[in-house]
């Protein structure tokens, strides 16, 4: 057994874009060129306004914020929800209370199994 840390202490703060508040943290990469990480936003924290250069998947796991595609208009997004952005999308996210998420990053995502109805059986 092999334990590794991928908190904010860890991960590098980024400025790209006019973001703030915002530190990554690489958690591993995956085959076929894909890359996953946590990404920690501070209050008032902004992920600035970007084209994705590959397809992105922004699932939020703690706290809330909001998102946006190239529309203006923000959109609350909390924990337990995600976002996926395709290649060549403007996007930009923030929050005003704090958000950690984790970001999935390649050619090959697959999001049909988020956009299921699961009826699980109650106890």
């Amino acid at each position: 057994m092999k334990i590794f840390r991928f908190d904010p202490e860890v991960g590098r703060s980024i400025d790209q874009y006019n973001s703030t508040g915002f530190i990554i943290s690489k958690v591993v990469h995956l085959f076929d060129e894909a890359f996953l990480n946590c990404a920690y936003l501070n209050a008032n924290g902004v992920i600035g306004y970007h084209q994705v250069t590959i397809p992105q998947l922004f699932l939020v796991v703690q706290g809330d914020g909001w998102v946006r595609g190239e529309s203006p208009e923000r959109t609350p997004i909390k924990a337990g929800q995600a976002v996926y952005w395709d290649k060549g999308e403007w996007h930009e996210s923030g929050t005003e209370t704090g958000m950690t998420v984790i970001i999935i990053e390649g050619d090959n995502i697959d999001i049909s199994e988020l956009t299921r109805s699961y009826d699980f059986p109650h106890p």
